[in-house]
């Protein structure tokens, strides 16, 4: 039987222009002028500023808990119906994500889930390692910390209720600690004695501000000549085989080598090329609260109401809620509103006097897995999307693969679980 042609490694010829300059297509840039390829970005807003402005940062190898699990379709109605609830759905888009959610829930499946899993898990092994290495090329290394991360629980019988997704933490191979009340005190003081137990897990890392990070990834690629240009990208032009042109409002472009990494406006583009994926823009909301008077050391999230804080640069970043309402819809700032009560809840007396607001578009496929590797249809064309809530987290693994792929090396991780053609 040949080889999997979505791991082959056979080389793709001409220069690599790459569509899309969040973190998984800067990071792709990145490898790419390491190995000394003309390179160009093309994005119609400067790198970093869409989703990946706006990230929780976490680097976690431990991330392999997919966001559909078995029993979870039990939870819908009760997070939709909870104000504080972390999934919100605008009706008018619900004819819309429909057949994406259906698709979601037949993830959830415990043996789909289990592969799911092991897959997120061989993803993001390495996130670390190669974000170590980025760092140091871009001058960076302040931005990567490896504090660890923490789970809440309010009660015992709600950590055992989460034992699925703990098992295939220990299947992953991810360092745990169960902590009780006194140990998660000593650990981090600032948070609310509500929660009884904590898993603490020691082997994660934190980018202490994203939006920095793919703006200093993206000077260092300049430096060592690669392009950005600032276009927004309206279709792809295909001919025998091939995607020949891409069309921006700027005018057309000649392709050598196309990498799709625009993240949720990928499969809107990819449609003019006649390639159908099924993508979500699942939207995050963030505050981030200057200069609190006190907060914790070490990112955390409260499990119940998958709420993430963490300590970044610019002061405490509270991030959340899946809001379903496509690429077009404005923004919704109680959903932010709501994270910020939340954050209150979480830590006592925590002063946001000072703070900001944001939403941003994640790129979610039912399956909680990227699109990454070559399209079966056009050979010229390899897709790096898709990542969800993992963005920041695959990255780094993501974009080394593309560098792989273009040189006609073999990329080490294994791509059949990301293929597009899954769908």
């Amino acid at each position: 039987m040949p080889p999997d042609p979505a791991s082959r490694g056979a080389p793709v010829g001409g220069p690599v222009t790459i569509v899309g300059a969040g973190i998984v297509g800067i990071c792709a840039a990145s490898w790419l002028i390491r190995d000394g390829h003309d390179v160009t970005v093309i994005d119609a807003d400067e790198p970093g500023n869409r989703c990946s402005f706006g990230n929780a940062g976490g680097i976690c190898p431990g991330s392999v808990v997919p966001m559909g699990m078995p029993g979870m379709w039990k939870k819908v109605p009760g997070w939709l119906s909870d104000p504080q609830g972390p999934l919100f759905i605008r009706l008018a888009h619900l004819p819309a994500a429909l057949p994406w959610m259906l698709a979601f829930l037949a993830s959830g499946r415990r043996e789909r889930a289990e592969a799911i899993s092991a897959a997120m898990a061989a993803l993001h092994s390495q996130t670390i390692v190669r974000y170590r290495d980025l760092v140091a090329w871009a001058g960076c290394q302040e931005l990567l910390v490896e504090r660890g991360q923490l789970f809440l629980y309010e009660s015992r019988d709600e950590l055992e209720g989460d034992g699925f997704g703990l098992e295939l933490r220990r299947r992953a191979g991810v360092v745990m600690e169960v902590l009780e009340a006194d140990a998660l005190r000593q650990l981090e003081p600032a948070l609310d004695h509500r929660f009884s137990h904590a898993v603490f897990l020691p082997g994660q890392a934190q980018c202490l501000n994203p939006h920095r990070l793919v703006q200093e990834l993206a000077a260092q690629f300049v430096a060592d000549g690669g392009r950005i240009e600032r276009a927004l990208v309206q279709r792809l032009e295909t001919r025998d085989g091939q995607v020949r042109r891409i069309v921006t409002e700027a005018g057309e472009r000649r392709i050598g080598t196309l990498v799709m990494a625009a993240g949720a406006w990928s499969a809107r583009l990819l449609k003019t090329a006649g390639i159908a994926i099924p993508l979500e823009a699942e939207r995050g909301y963030h505050v981030t609260v200057a200069d609190p008077d006190h907060a914790p050391r070490i990112q955390a999230m409260w499990a119940r109401r998958k709420f993430v804080v963490t300590p970044q640069e610019g002061g405490l970043r509270l991030a959340g809620t899946d809001e379903f309402a496509g690429l077009d819809a404005a923004p919704d700032m109680r959903r932010a509103q709501k994270l910020l009560d939340q954050g209150r809840e979480l830590i006592p007396g925590l002063d946001a006097t000072s703070h900001t607001m944001w939403m941003g578009h994640r790129p979610g496929t039912p399956d909680s897995l990227p699109v990454l590797g070559r399209d079966g249809r056009y050979v010229n064309l390899l897709h790096a999307f898709g990542h969800g809530h993992t963005g920041l987290m695959g990255a780094s693994v993501s974009g080394h693969v593309i560098a792989d792929l273009v040189a006609g090396r073999r990329p080490e991780l294994d791509l059949a679980p990301y293929r597009p053609e899954r769908f």
